[in-house]
């Protein structure tokens, strides 16, 4: 099993920016951002491997950027607007090296950490 602890979320106006980390407690090469607003179905938002080879999903694209480092992956955000508020949670697929935006693949999830922006 594989654990994952995500930090770095918080509050912040329109326009701001903020960083997430997931640390995982041994190294996979697939890795995934996704978000969660209460009521409405888990997004995966950013994707990436060890290539590295990221994917974005159209409701991020050109404001967040997935990177990884080691066992820590990052989700940096920025231009962060009020629909961005959810709860964000970090994955980890042990069983594929590609990158897949099909939750069902990853096996390993995070707490998650809330994000809030305010207009």
């Amino acid at each position: 099993q594989v654990q994952l602890v995500e930090s770095g979320g918080g509050s912040v106006q329109a326009g701001g920016s903020l960083k997430l980390s997931c640390t995982e407690s041994r190294y996979t090469k697939t890795m995934a951002w996704f978000r969660q607003v209460p009521g409405k179905e888990r997004e995966g938002i950013a994707f990436i491997n060890d290539h590295p080879f990221t994917v974005y999903g159209d409701s991020v694209k050109g404001r967040f950027t997935i990177s990884r480092a080691g066992t820590t992956v990052y989700l940096q955000m920025d231009n962060l607007r009020p629909e961005d508020t959810a709860h964000y949670y970090c994955a980890a697929s042990s069983r594929i090296a590609v990158v897949s935006t099909d939750e069902r693949w990853y096996d390993h999830w995070g707490q998650g950490t809330q994000v809030t922006v305010s207009s």
